[in-house]
């Protein structure tokens, strides 16, 4: 038996919510002034910019680019998450 493609608009949207849920939930666990503050920090600025590239894509009709863009944001909370410079509320969201 052959399973159905991914339907790609309702697979961008629920990506696209996913990470605005993430990007919510996460808080940065790193103390002020530390190495690892500089990492959550510039973990964070990835995670928002390719939110908002995202956006752009979605607003533009360019799919395929917002999904990738929203994949690439969560992953890198993902990996703060990992880290340990991020906690979390709901780890439901994330792959830890």
């Amino acid at each position: 038996m052959q399973s159905q493609p991914a339907n790609l608009e309702e697979k961008t949207n629920r990506y696209m919510v996913m990470l605005e849920r993430a990007l919510k939930d996460v808080k940065t666990s790193a103390g002020e002034g530390s190495y690892l503050k500089k990492i959550a920090d510039d973990y964070l600025d990835m995670a928002r910019s390719y939110y908002n590239d995202g956006v752009h894509f979605v607003e533009s009709g360019d799919r395929v680019n917002a999904l990738v863009c929203f994949s690439y944001g969560h992953a890198w909370l993902d990996a703060g998450v990992r880290l340990g410079v991020f906690t979390v509320k709901d780890p439901e969201l994330f792959a830890i």
